[in-house]
């Protein structure tokens, strides 16, 4: 196999990582949503770390777990944005149809 066929490959795999990443991130949205309504914080450090650590455990390889977690790190760290976006957006509604 040749060096087109691997990078073929890789292309297919980002186009799903891609995919799973928006639809990660659209549930993450529905979850700021339900905070915001509980009147629960964007951020929960200690699931954060719960996913951290389950992820660094489950991990067979290559990456290394400090590489697994820089990645999902940033990971949360987005989707703790789009949370907190979602929450913003909805407190300004809020504030709209009460004034």
């Amino acid at each position: 196999m040749n060096i087109q066929y691997w990078r073929t490959e890789i292309d297919e795999i980002d186009r799903t990582l891609l995919q799973l990443l928006n639809r990660r991130a659209r549930l993450a949205m529905k979850v700021g949503t339900l905070k915001r309504v509980a009147g629960l914080p964007c951020c929960d450090p200690h699931r954060e770390q719960t996913v951290l650590m389950t992820l660094q455990q489950v991990n067979s390889g290559p990456l290394d777990q400090q590489a697994v977690g820089r990645l999902f790190r940033r990971i949360i760290l987005e989707t703790r944005r789009l949370e907190a976006g979602a929450i913003e957006s909805a407190n300004e509604l809020l504030q709209e149809s009460q004034a």
